[in-house]
């Protein structure tokens, strides 16, 4: 199989958290986000943070990264070839000359929601301030959390621009002056690179646990339920899985059989395949199949600067000797 996107919905069971702390409602300590209909979400831009955090973990973990890292979201390169997060987040840069500096992230994201409305409680804090006299002042404050729910997250990577860059060329004479005439694609790092980075993916949505709080509450996006699907298509259809009646999932899935998708189910409750199990099954048909590319087949692969910028004499941000290694590489999964 072909794959073009690989989607993963998943359903996570948070309790007594404060996941994504909001604006301040109620004294001076944060509130919970949550919607109209009182449900509490976590916003998409937390879920990249826990995303991209999770995925330099896996990173510095393995002993295939080469020269690859994850930078720090205030200081993004646009290295692709380098720095997980400008090939999987996207960056936008000033422009200079004809280049835009910007690019679409190939991965994306929604909020996560809980299925149901939630019940908010609040704790009662009180600040001491004491200064060299021994006078106290004290200032009281509230910490909303939620009791108890069940968070829909989900995540699409699109592989047709995984390490890969689009390049548009113009008409420069008179009467196609400025008109788009061809559109190309540059590979940025081998094949084999592109999915260690795919199983990376595939792995830190698994691996969610760096929330607002952590460091005194120890909230987890760790999946109990999983949907993970294989796709032939770009589509983010089955991401209403878990949301939808039972006659509406028999249909999406149909709909994955229809096209001749592969798609892996696994829930740690209910039923034999566990969230451990579905993973390891996705890991495996992912390392057997072979990722959309849209390059020609003998592609020269290319730094970001050298596809973009040969025009304007920037330095290299790295080395543009870098070799990634064009054998397969194994991936440690983690059960």
């Amino acid at each position: 199989m072909v794959i073009k996107g690989i989607l993963v919905t998943l359903l996570s069971p948070m309790t007594n958290h404060i996941a994504n702390g909001g604006e301040k409602l109620l004294g001076n300590a944060s509130s919970i986000k949550r919607r109209p209909d009182e449900r509490v979400y976590i916003s998409g831009q937390m879920q990249r943070h826990a995303f991209f955090s999770a995925m330099e973990r896996l990173n510095i973990e393995d002993t295939n990264r080469g020269a690859t890292h994850v930078s720090n979201g205030d200081g993004i390169s646009n290295a692709i070839e380098t720095d997980l997060r400008a090939d999987l987040g996207g960056f936008m840069h000033p422009s200079a000359g004809n280049y835009s500096g910007r690019r679409i992230s190939p991965m994306s994201v929604t909020p996560a929601v809980a299925l149901e409305q939630s019940d908010i409680g609040r704790d009662l804090l009180i600040r001491l301030k004491m200064d060299s006299e021994g006078d106290r002042d004290q200032a009281l404050a509230t910490r909303e959390f939620s009791q108890s729910d069940m968070m829909l997250m989900n995540f699409h990577l699109d592989l047709s621009s995984l390490s890969i860059s689009k390049k548009f060329e113009y008409g420069e004479k008179s009467g196609n002056k400025g008109v788009h005439l061809k559109t190309l694609f540059v590979k940025h790092v081998a094949e084999t690179e592109r999915k260690r980075r795919a199983k990376m993916y595939l792995e830190a949505t698994r691996s969610l646990t760096d929330y607002a709080q952590q460091a005194r509450n120890a909230t987890t996006g760790e999946p109990q339920t999983v949907l993970i699907v294989f796709d032939s298509k770009l589509s983010r259809k089955a991401s209403r899985y878990f949301d939808a009646d039972e006659k509406e999932r028999i249909n999406i899935l149909a709909e994955l059989d229809e096209r001749e998708a592969t798609y892996f189910l696994g829930n740690d409750k209910v039923g034999d395949v566990s969230v451990g199990k579905a993973y390891k099954n996705a890991f495996e048909f992912l390392e057997k199949n072979n990722l959309y590319d849209p390059c020609e087949k003998d592609s020269i692969i290319k730094t970001f600067e050298e596809a973009f910028l040969p025009n304007f004499g920037l330095k290299n941000q790295v080395s543009t000797d870098i070799a990634i290694s064009q054998t397969e590489i194994p991936f440690n999964q983690q059960e």
